[in-house]
C-alpha cells in the first residue's frame, strides 16, 4: 500500500499541487468487483482545499488515472456501519449515498480517522459521524493545546525570517566575547540584558541633554504643517477643476465603448454572413449540373458527381446556434432538399433504364454462347455502371429510400438476366454430358435433370446375376445397347469429369466478379460489418427488401453490409444450387462412379472458395452442393454394397471371379487415380472398409452356397484376386484386410489340395488311416502287422492296386478335374498342381515312414518312387 500511495503522489496529486494524507481500497458493494481507491487529499496552496479523490486503474494499461473528486465540505455523513463489530463496509453521503467495501477494517478506520481530523481542523461545517467506534474519535480528537500550537505553528512558518550575513558576524563576535555563551546560557542572557538596560539609560540621557534640539525641531514641524495646510488647499481647488474633466471624461470613455461594442458586433455579423455564403452557397454550375447534367457521358458523370458533393457538404454544414431561425437560411436548406430530390429521382430513373438496356443487351449475346460451355461476359456493363458508384455512395447517405429501390430493381433485372444465362449453361452441359441434342431429349433425356433410357442398377444387376467369364457379360450387355457403369468407358468419364470442372470454374470466376461488382457499386464493405441497433429482426430477400429500422430518420443498418451482400448474391444466383443439383444428378444417373470425380471437384472448389470468404454466397453454395455430392457418394457405395447383398450365381457353370470382386477392384482403381493428392481422402477411405468388409462376406456367402464349384475354389481364387488387387494398389488404409485376403487364399489353397488328394489313392489311404487308428489305441507300431486286417499280406494286397500306370492315370484324372473347377481368368491352375505334387510327395513320405516303423525287416514297398511322381506329374501338366 506503501508503494501504491508514493505512486499516486508522484504521478496523480503532485502535478495538480496536491499532497495525499491518507488512502484506503475499496470496491462498490453488491456488484461485481472492480477495485479502486479513495484519497483525502489537501492543496498545497492557501486557501488550503480538502478533497475525496477516486482512482481507479485504467483499462489500457498498468497506470492509474482519475476518475472523481469530492469536496469535503460536499460530505454530509460518515456511515461506518457498526460501531461495535468490525466491518469493511461504510457509507459517505455527498449529493448521493456511496456504498463502498474496503479491503481491511484498519484501512477503512485509518481513512475515516484521517477525514475526521481534516474536518476539524479545516471545516467550519461539522460532518456527522454515524456508527463510528468512539474511541476512534477520541484518538483522533487533538487537545486544544496541541490545536493552539499546531495553528502557531502555521503563523511562526509564515513569520520566520532568516537571518542576513551581517547579524550572523554580530552574534559570533558577541558569543566571542563571552566564553560560556555556550556552556551557561543563563549567564549569557543576563549579561545582555544588563549591558541592554545599561545602553536605554544611555540613550535617556542623550535624549535629555538635547532638549534645545528637541524645541527647535517641534518649530520646524509647526511650520511644516503650516505649508500642509496650504497645499491642501491648492490641491482641493484642483480635485474641483478635474471633477468636471473627469465628468467629461467618462462621457467620452462611454461613448468609446459604444463604437467599439458595435465594431465587434460588425466583425461578428460579417463573420457569421461570410460563414453562411461560404458554406451555404452552391455555385450555379453545380446547380446546372444536378438539375440537367448529362448522365450517360463521362464528363457529365463527374461534374453529376461534383455538383452532388457539394450539393451533399452544403446540406451537411454545422450551423452555429440561432442560424437556423434565419429565414434565408431555412429558405436556402428548403431549396436543397428541392435539389438533392429531383437529382436522386434523375439519378435513380437513368439507373433503372441502364439495368432493362443490360437486360436486353446481354440477351442479344446468348445466341453465341450456346453452343459452347461458357457464360456470358458481364466485365464491360460493370465496368459502365461503375462510373456511377461515387453517385450510388452519395444516394445512399442523403435518400436511403431511393437507394433501396435501386438496389432492389438491380436484384430483379440481373436475376432474371443470369437465370437464362445460367439454364442455357447448364443445358449446354447437360448436352455435352449425355451426347445428345435438345431434339433427341425424348430419346435418352427427359426434364430438367435428364434421365438415361437405362438405369445402372438394373445394369448391375444383369451382371452380378450372369457368371462365367466377365468380359462375356460385357461385350453382351454392350450388344444390347446398354452400358454398365462398371464397364463404361473411361474417355467418357474423362470428358465428364473434364466437362463438370469447366462448369465450376465458369461459375466461379462469374459470382467473384459479381460479389466484387456490388460491394464496389452499391458502397458495401466484404471484410467489414457497419454496426448498428438491430430492433428488429429483418430479412426479406424474396421480395428485393434490405430491412432496415429508422430512429428519429437516420436509418440504422440492421444487417452488416456483408450479409447484405451475401443476400443479394442469393436473390440473383438463386438458380445455380438447383441447376448445379441437377446436373450431378445427371451425372450420377449416367455413371455412379461419376460421384467420384465430382466429389473431388467440388472439394476442392469448397476448399478454395473458404480460404477467400468463409461465409461468402459462393462458399454457401459450393458448401450445399458438396452436402449432395457426398450424399450421392454414400449412396454409390450403399448400392454396391446391395448389389452384392443381392448377388445370384448360376447352378449350371463354375463361379470363378465374382462379379462384385472385379467391380471393387475397377472401383479402387478409378477412385485411386481420382482421389491422388485430394481433400477428402478420408471419405474414401471410410467407403474402402465398408465395400472390402462387404466383398468379403458376400464372397463366403456365394462359396457356401456353390453347388458346381467347390467351396475352397470359391474363396481361394476370390481372395488370390482380392490379395493381388490391394497389393498392386498399395492403399494403406486396407493394409489389414490384405493380409486377411493372403491368409484366407492360403488357407483355402491348402484345404482344396488335401481334400483333392485323398481320392487317387482311395484304398491305401484307408489301410494307413486304420493303421494310424490302432497305433492310436495304445497298440505298438511294429505289433500293427500281427493285426488280421492289417497284416503284411493285406498291405501288399493293398499296394498291388496302385501299380505306377495306375498312380499317372489318377493324377491325370486329378489334374482335369482340378483344370474344371478352376477358371482361366485368375491362372491358379499351375499353383494348385504344384501344391498337390508338394502334398503328394509329403503323403508318399509319410506312408513310406509308417511301412517302416509298422512293418521292419518286411522289405515292403511301394510300386512307384518321388521320382517317378515327379514326372508323372511334370508329364500331365506338359500334356494340358
Amino acid at each position: 500500500m506503501t508503494a501504491i500511495k508514493h505512486a499516486l503522489q508522484r504521478d496523480i496529486f503532485t502535478p495538480n499541487d496536491e499532497r495525499l494524507l491518507s488512502i484506503v481500497n475499496v470496491c462498490k458493494a453488491g456488484k461485481k468487483k472492480r477495485n479502486c481507491f479513495l484519497c483525502a487529499t489537501v492543496t498545497t496552496e492557501r486557501p488550503v482545499q480538502v478533497n475525496v479523490v477516486k482512482v481507479k486503474k485504467s483499462d489500457k494499461g498498468d497506470f492509474y488515472k482519475r476518475q472523481t473528486a469530492w469536496a469535503l465540505r460536499d460530505l454530509a455523513v460518515v456511515d461506518a456501519k457498526d460501531a461495535v463489530k468490525e466491518s469493511p463496509e461504510f457509507d459517505l453521503h455527498f449529493d448521493k449515498v456511496y456504498k463502498w467495501v474496503a479491503s481491511s477494517t484498519v484501512e477503512k478506520n485509518t481513512f475515516i480517522s484521517c477525514i475526521w481530523k481534516l474536518n476539524q481542523r479545516y471545516l467550519r461545517k461539522k460532518i456527522d459521524f454515524t456508527n463510528v467506534s468512539s474511541q476512534l474519535l477520541e484518538e483522533s480528537v487533538p487537545s486544544g493545546e496541541n490545536q493552539s500550537v499546531a495553528g502557531g505553528d502555521e503563523e511562526a512558518v509564515d513569520e520566520y525570517q532568516e537571518l542576513n550575513a551581517r547579524e550572523e558576524q554580530d552574534i559570533e563576535i558577541m558569543m566571542e566575547g563571552c566564553e560560556y555563551a555556550i556552556s551557561n546560557a543563563e549567564a549569557f542572557a543576563e549579561k545582555l540584558s544588563r549591558e541592554l538596560q545599561v545602553l536605554d539609560g544611555a540613550n535617556i540621557q542623550s535624549i535629555m541633554a538635547s532638549e534645545k534640539q528637541v524645541n527647535i525641531l517641534m518649530k520646524l514641524l509647526d511650520e511644516a504643517l503650516k505649508e500642509v495646510d496650504q497645499i491642501e488647499l491648492k490641491l482641493s481647488s484642483y480635485e474641483e477643476m478635474l471633477q468636471s474633466v473627469k465628468e467629461q471624461m467618462d462621457q467620452i470613455s462611454e461613448s468609446n465603448h459604444l463604437i467599439h461594442l458595435s465594431n465587434t458586433n460588425n466583425v461578428k455579423l460579417l463573420s457569421e454572413i461570410e460563414f453562411l455564403v461560404n458554406h451555404m452557397d452552391l455555385a450555379k454550375g453545380h446547380i446546372k449540373a444536378l438539375q440537367e447534367g448529362d448522365l450517360t457521358s463521362s464528363r457529365g458523370i463527374e461534374a453529376c458527381t461534383n455538383a452532388a458533393d457539394a450539393l451533399l457538404q452544403c446540406m451537411n454544414v454545422a450551423l452555429r446556434p440561432g442560424h437556423d431561425m434565419l429565414h434565408a437560411v431555412k429558405q436556402q436548406q428548403q431549396r436543397f432538399s428541392d435539389l438533392r430530390e429531383q437529382f436522386a429521382r434523375r439519378l435513380a430513373s437513368h439507373l433503372n433504364s441502364v439495368f432493362v438496356q443490360q437486360g436486353h443487351d446481354q440477351s442479344s449475346t446468348l445466341a453465341q454462347h450456346s453452343v459452347e460451355l461458357t457464360l456470358p461476359n458481364h466485365h464491360p456493363f460493370h465496368r459502365d455502371l461503375l462510373r456511377y458508384a461515387k453517385l450510388m455512395e452519395w444516394l445512399k447517405n442523403t435518400d436511403y429510400g431511393k437507394y433501396e429501390g435501386l438496389t432492389k430493381n438491380y436484384m430483379d433485372y440481373l436475376s432474371r438476366l443470369y437465370e437464362r444465362e445460367i439454364k442455357d449453361f447448364f443445358e449446354v452441359a447437360k448436352i455435352k454430358m449425355t451426347g445428345t441434342t435438345r431434339e433427341g431429349k425424348k430419346f435418352g433425356l427427359h426434364g430438367s435433370s435428364g434421365k438415361l433410357t437405362g438405369s445402372t442398377s438394373s445394369l448391375n444387376k444383369l451382371s452380378v446375376q450372369s457368371s462365367g467369364n466377365r468380359r462375356s457379360q460385357s461385350s453382351s450387355l454392350l450388344d444390347m445397347g446398354n452400358m454398365s457403369a462398371s464397364d463404361l468407358d473411361v474417355a467418357d468419364r474423362t470428358k465428364f469429369d473434364k466437362i463438370f470442372e469447366q462448369v465450376l470454374s465458369e461459375l466461379e470466376p462469374l459470382c467473384l466478379a459479381e460479389q466484387d461488382f456490388i460491394s464496389k457499386f452499391f458502397k458495401l464493405q466484404q471484410h467489414q460489418s457497419i454496426s448498428g441497433t438491430a430492433t428488429n429482426e429483418a430479412e426479406e430477400m424474396d421480395g428485393g427488401t434490405l430491412s432496415r429500422s429508422y430512429t428519429s430518420g437516420v436509418p440504422q443498418t440492421v444487417l452488416s453490409e456483408k450479409d447484405m451482400i451475401r443476400q443479394m448474391m442469393t436473390k440473383i444466383f438463386r438458380c445455380i444450387e438447383p441447376e448445379l443439383n441437377n446436373l450431378i444428378a445427371l451425372g450420377d444417373k449416367i455413371d455412379s462412379f461419376n460421384s467420384l470425380y465430382m466429389l473431388v471437384k467440388m472439394s476442392h472448389h469448397v476448399w478454395t472458395a473458404q480460404n477467400v470468404d468463409p461465409a461468402s454466397f459462393l462458399s454457401t453454395t459450393l458448401g450445399n452442393v458438396l452436402v449432395t455430392v457426398k450424399r450421392n457418394f454414400d449412396k454409390c457405395i450403399s448400392n454396391q454394397m446391395k448389389q452384392m447383398d443381392e448377388v445370384k450365381i448360376s447352378k449350371k457353370s463354375k463361379v470363378g471371379i465374382l462379379p462384385f470382386v472385379a467391380e471393387f477392384e475397377e472401383f479402387a482403381a478409378l477412385a485411386e487415380s481420382i482421389f491422388k493428392n485430394a481433400e477428402r481422402r478420408g471419405d474414401l477411405d471410410k467407403a474402402y472398409i465398408k465395400l472390402i468388409r462387404a466383398v468379403f462376406v458376400s464372397v463366403e456367402k456365394v462359396a457356401n452356397e456353390s453347388q458346381k464349384t467347390p467351396r475352397d475354389v470359391v474363396m481361394m481364387e476370390n481372395f488370390h484376386h482380392i490379395f493381388a488387387t490391394l497389393s498392386r494398389l498399395k492403399i494403406s488404409c486396407l493394409e489389414a484386410e490384405k493380409k486377411e485376403a493372403k491368409q484366407k487364399y492360403t488357407d483355402h489353397l491348402q484345404s482344396y489340395v488335401i481334400y483333392s488328394l485323398g481320392q487317387p489313392l482311395e484304398k491305401l489311404n484307408h489301410f494307413f488311416e486304420g493303421v494310424e487308428a490302432r497305433v492310436a489305441q495304445g497298440i505298438r507300431e511294429e505289433e500293427v502287422s500281427y493285426q488280421l486286417a492289417f497284416n503284411k499280406q493285406e498291405l501288399r494286397k493293398v499296394i498291388k492296386e496302385y501299380p505306377g500306370k495306375e498312380v499317372k492315370k489318377g493324377l491325370d484324372n486329378l489334374y482335369k478335374k482340378v483344370d474344371k473347377h478352376l477358371c482361366e481368368e485368375e491362372n491358379l491352375l499351375q499353383v494348385v498342381w504344384h501344391s498337390m505334387q508338394d502334398e503328394f510327395i509329403r503323403q508318399y513320405k509319410h506312408f513310406e515312414g509308417l511301412i517302416a516303423r509298422c512293418y521292419p525287416g518286411s522289405g515292403i514297398t511301394m510300386e512307384f518312387t518321388i521320382q517317378d511322381i515327379l514326372d508323372y506329374c511334370s508329364s500331365i501338366a506338359q500334356s494340358h
